[in-house]
This record gives C-alpha cells, sequence and structure tokens, in this order.
C-alpha cells in the first residue's frame, strides 16, 4: 500500500479488512464504481484514534474526541453517492471532523471546503489529511451553519450533523443545479437523510432514510447545550 500502516495492521490484513468494508458498502447500497474506489483508496485508521484502529473498518460509526464521531462508512458512502460528485466540483462539507469524509471528497472532486466549529478536531485532521497529500482539500474553524460565503458558490454541500432544518445561508450558495445532502430531524436525536437539488433558485427535497447524527451546533442550526 502506499500509506503507512499503523503498526497493528500488515498490508494483507489491511487489504482483507478493506475488503471486507467495501463488501458491507456494498450491502447498504453504495454501489457507484467512483465512490467505492474512494473508499478503498483511503485508509480510515488514519483518521480514528489510535486506540480505536483495530476497529477503523467495522461498518461503524466511531468516536474521535470532543463528543463527536466518524460516521460509518456505509453512511459516508452513501451520502457521497447522493451528491453525484464530478471532478470538476467544488464542495463544501460542513462537519470536518476527523477528516475522513474530507478525504473521500478529495478523491473525487476539484476542491473541496469543510468546516469545523472546533479547533481541537480541525488540527487533528488538517496533520492527517497533509499526512496523506491531500492538497485540494482547505479546512476552516467557523460556524457551519453559515456556510463559507466567501468561497460560494458550491456545487455540491454535505453536511454531517444533523439540523432541525435545512440552513438557509446553504440553500443561497448552492449554485443551481447543485445538490445538497444533510440530515434534518425535528429532535437531536434521529433525522431523516435529505437530498436537496435546487432549481431556479428553489429547493426541492426528498427523503432518503432515517439517520442518527450528532447535532449541527450553530446560529442556523441547533443551539449548543
Amino acid at each position: 500500500m502506499c500509506y503507512t500502516l499503523c503498526t497493528m495492521l500488515s498490508a494483507p490484513v489491511y487489504d482483507e479488512m478493506q475488503e471486507r468494508l467495501i463488501e458491507a458498502c456494498h450491502e447498504e447500497g453504495v454501489s457507484s464504481p467512483r465512490v467505492i474506489s474512494a473508499i478503498r483508496h483511503v485508509p480510515r485508521h488514519e483518521f480514528v484514534p489510535r486506540q480505536f484502529r483495530k476497529e477503523a473498518y467495522a461498518n461503524i460509526p466511531l468516536p474521535i474526541g470532543s463528543g463527536q464521531t466518524i460516521s460509518q462508512p456505509s453512511v459516508v458512502g452513501l451520502m457521497t453517492q447522493l451528491l453525484n460528485v464530478k471532478k470538476t466540483d467544488i464542495v463544501l462539507e460542513i462537519g470536518t471532523g476527523s477528516g475522513y469524509q474530507a478525504a473521500i471528497l478529495g478523491e473525487l472532486a476539484a476542491t473541496v471546503y469543510s468546516i469545523e466549529r472546533i479547533p481541537a478536531l480541525a488540527k487533528t485532521a488538517k496533520r492527517s489529511l497533509k499526512k496523506l497529500g491531500y492538497r485540494n482539500i482547505e479546512v476552516h474553524v467557523a460556524n457551519g451553519t453559515l456556510g463559507l460565503s466567501k468561497k460560494a458558490p458550491f456545487d455540491k454541500i454535505i453536511v454531517t450533523a444533523g439540523s432541525p432544518e435545512i440552513p438557509q445561508p446553504l440553500v443561497d450558495q448552492l449554485k443551481n443545479g447543485g445538490r445538497i445532502v444533510i440530515p434534518v430531524g425535528r429532535t437531536q436525536e434521529s433525522q431523516q437523510l435529505l437530498l436537496g437539488i435546487k432549481n431556479q433558485n428553489k429547493l426541492k427535497t426528498k427523503m432518503v432514510e432515517a439517520v442518527r447524527f450528532v447535532p449541527l451546533i450553530g446560529k442556523e442550526g441547533w443551539k449548543a447545550s
């Protein structure tokens, strides 16, 4: 493999674990060849705290500190697949977390701007992404519910935390013809994953499936407790 593996994983074991993960993603409906290729190429253990690295290739969410999690890979794959990312796309991600979703997007898009509200997580994500050579990803510490107006408009927007509704600034910063994928729910405990497509400055949404994400905190999301 082109990446340095953590000491507990030999290359054959790594390959086997990756293939089992790909099978799990297939079973959960991730079928896009480009998305599957990205999942196969990104070493998830590099985005997981060391004490959880033996579980890095299980299809489960894992804690990454600061009360946040790295989403299960099949959900990452499904959300990425719904975005339908093109090679020329400029993508905005809300909720960098450990940087894993950003890395998947970085494999597919021209440029990825990712926003994280927790400085410690942003710092760790930047370090991991730099280590793996991603030069098309920028991580910003900011209020993600407000988007990133100085880099707008965006071809695609993905939100990796649950919001009570779709923040209007994100809709405003999405190009006509663009897509947004976001978990939305009336409580912080459960949401519906929504796909929104913007045409003629109006956003049309459809529900995809029930999901559970950490809350999206910010002016246009949930208030911090």
